[in-house]
């Protein structure tokens, strides 16, 4: 069932710190019950501090307009208009551990030849272009540039720093100007230097994760095109994130059952979300941790890739603002 709690409202980031404030009432300092705040309100999900104190004491403030509310959004020509091609720009740099659904590091350029195991990378240009989605693909950091010409940017289980001074910029203008930012999988684990980075992928990051395994995945909600073709509960393999800081100000989509998932270490408690998305500094942003498993990107057996499959792409449509974004 859909959360209120959980979904947020959109947060205001004023330039000085500590000034924040929320569209509809709902304000930075929400009080947890122990007199530090921030623990069972809406901008931690109505998640229960732990033991283990796993999460920040505090939401961070971005300094940006962010969280569920479309007022945080810019029309400013970066999302598609009916007629225009429909194009999407797919990263995949690592500068880390590389996970085998990308495959072999790709050569320079923009579009360089694939090889047999960036698996990842071939099956979400062959699902693209099935929707009449042209794509774009790239490691090299001289071809991350003239992001204007896409809908959206996918960064595709990138990793640690890859991005320099300049790409940085580019990112942030593209975002400010109402581009659409989808991460998938290790999108969690990049850019930890960089905070603006993580409020874009709505105030949280990769902490840890236990073995890959199966665990239930839980539709939250059903309203957005990204779940609305989905049932309550579905089976599917994958490391499941823990995240630190914790998601704020999003709305959730799926979360995993943490008792099905036997995640270890223990994780997020009874709520464990997987996908969720938000509006930040002018532009859409769909997340999901999701995406670990090379047979989610295969056509190896797997159970739930068709609805892993199906999730991605009508996320990914929805930030490129072709299908309505993150419905509440």
């Amino acid at each position: 069932m859909k959360s209120l709690i959980r979904s947020g409202a959109a947060l205001v980031a004023a330039a000085a710190l500590g000034a924040g404030l929320a569209l509809g009432g709902t304000a930075l300092g929400t009080d947890r019950g122990d007199g530090r705040g921030n623990g069972n309100g809406p901008g931690n999900g109505g998640q229960k501090v732990t033991a283990e104190e796993i999460y920040l004491d505090e939401i961070k403030d971005y300094g940006v307009c962010r969280g569920t509310d479309p007022e945080c959004y810019h029309e400013w020509g970066n999302g598609w208009v009916e007629g225009e091609q429909k194009r999407i720009f797919v990263w995949s740099r690592t500068a880390g551990p590389r996970h085998a659904h990308l495959g072999t590091p790709l050569g320079p350029g923009l579009n360089p030849p694939l090889n047999a195991d960036n698996v990842a990378q071939a099956s979400l240009k062959a699902w693209a272009e099935e929707r009449g989605i042209a794509v774009d693909y790239t490691e090299d950091l001289a071809s991350f540039s003239r992001l204007g010409n896409y809908q959206a940017v996918v960064f595709l289980g990138s990793n640690r720093d890859t991005l320099d001074d300049t790409a940085q910029t580019t990112l942030m203008q593209y975002i400010r100007g109402g581009g659409g930012f989808v991460g998938i999988h290790n999108a969690f684990g990049a850019e930890y230097h960089w905070p603006y980075y993580e409020g874009l992928l709505g105030g949280a990051n990769f902490y840890n994760h236990g073995p890959n395994r199966e665990g239930t995945v839980e539709r939250i909600n059903g309203d957005d095109v990204s779940t609305s073709f989905m049932p309550e509960t579905w089976a599917f393999k994958d490391e499941w994130y823990n995240l630190v800081p914790y998601p704020s100000y999003v709305n959730v989509l799926l979360e995993v059952d943490q008792a099905t998932s036997e995640a270890t270490p223990a994780g997020h408690g009874e709520s464990h979300p997987v996908s969720w998305c938000h509006y930040y500094d002018g532009g859409r942003a769909w997340l999901t941790t999701l995406g670990h498993d090379v047979a989610a990107w295969t056509d190896a057996p797997l159970p739930g890739d068709d609805l892993f499959r199906q999730h991605v792409m009508e996320g990914i449509e929805s930030a490129m603002g072709i299908k309505p974004f993150c419905a509440a």
